[in-house]
């Protein structure tokens, strides 16, 4: 047990009261008005500390600045895409919001009003991005013991509203490729393929076998601020994904003259870029697209990818199929992205039950009663 003791103040008498942490160094706590007070804190520091729940006061003084650059430290795991974000809206919403903050005096509503604030003004994915990083930091210093509890868990948050995908018929993707120039092929071949932008302009000669007409993911480029960086696939996992034969030749084309490690789609200073969404060539591509068939809607380049999907789908593709081009971790994501794809199959299963019924019924009658209705005119 701890000890308690009187001191004279400028304010008068209080009392002292001194104890052994966990750890069992020795602290104080000064200022208790009465000896009662200070019995009743020595009580409940005791009790923590024999149920494990004592929490440090000077742990509880560290900030969210200290503890968050710390925790940025730490995201090793993430793609430099991925951690790219992630600093952004550390810096940019967490750090200016938080950073002085001590997380012993955060509370749920502080974190409340805060999010609030954001949605004002801010994306759902911007928020709960930086709600994430608070989430976490906090959920390290509970498990630091600088807190009982993580304030910001529970607090009402924005939700995404997924936007209608736009899916291109076999038609308008040539219509788009004829307008596209020299990067035509590119077009098709993500159409028909499914790859992802830095998939595709990550290949190099030896990823083509022209003989099994298939290409070998194993690599990604993707753009960080400004330089291109390489990097492994999404999930981390290479793949193999079949290409039509009509875009052998093409393919081919692209091989002159290179060695098997310079990159299939190549651009003038090396990795071909994400073209600018409004003013790139993509975009210029589609409006020229778009006058000649009002029908086809703005696209993106990664509409592509879900292009691709929709083709491959309505083709006949099984879902597994679909899931080892795309690179899906699982064929579960890929019915639940592509979910409205298949809408064609429920009316498809609803005729089905509907003649298995039928079916199931004349199967139950007498040979007589079959005889009978089939001589029915």
């Amino acid at each position: 047990m701890g000890t308690i003791e009187s001191y004279e103040s400028a304010s008068g008498k209080r009392y002292r009261v001194r104890f052994r942490k966990p750890d069992h160094t020795q602290t104080r706590k000064n200022g208790f008005i009465t000896k009662k007070e200070a019995e009743r804190f020595l009580r409940e520091v005791e009790t923590a500390k024999d149920t494990g729940t004592y929490i440090d006061a000077s742990e509880a003084r560290a900030s969210i600045g200290e503890l968050g650059a710390t925790w940025m430290t730490h995201q090793t795991q993430l793609k430099p895409s991925s951690f790219r974000a992630v600093e952004v809206a550390w810096r940019l919403h967490v750090e200016p919001s938080w950073g002085p903050i001590s997380v012993g005096d955060i509370r749920h509503s502080e974190v409340q009003a805060w999010v609030s604030k954001l949605s004002v003004d801010r994306s759902a994915t911007t928020i709960l991005r930086a709600y994430g990083i608070l989430a976490a930091i906090l959920d390290v210093a509970v498990k630091d013991r600088r807190v009982m509890s993580n304030p910001a868990r529970g607090v009402n948050l924005p939700r995404k509203t997924p936007k209608p995908r736009v899916y291109l018929s076999h038609g308008q993707v040539q219509l788009v490729a004829d307008q596209a120039g020299d990067q035509g092929d590119l077009v098709l071949f993500l159409s028909y393929t499914g790859l992802r932008w830095g998939e595709a302009t990550a290949l190099r000669v030896r990823s083509l076998d022209a003989m099994r007409r298939r290409v070998s993911v194993t690599e990604n480029a993707v753009q960080v601020g400004g330089p291109i960086v390489i990097g492994t696939p999404k999930n981390h996992s290479s793949r193999s994904v079949p290409y039509p034969p009509f875009l052998s030749d093409a393919l081919a084309a692209r091989c002159v003259g290179k060695s098997k490690d310079e990159l299939l789609f190549s651009g003038p200073s090396g990795h071909v870029r994400l073209p600018d969404s409004r003013r790139g060539w993509f975009a210029s591509a589609v409006r020229s697209a778009q006058s000649v068939d009002p029908d086809i809607q703005r696209v993106t380049v990664h509409d592509l990818r879900h292009t691709a999907a929709s083709l491959a789908i309505s083709s006949g593709a099984n879902v597994k199929a679909v899931q080892r081009m795309l690179g899906h971790a699982s064929a579960a994501m890929t019915l639940d992205t592509y979910a409205d794809l298949f809408d064609d199959d429920l009316d498809a299963v609803a005729l089905a039950l509907g003649e298995a019924k039928a079916k199931s019924s004349v199967s139950k009658m007498c040979p007589n009663e079959v005889l009978d209705r089939r001589k029915t005119p």
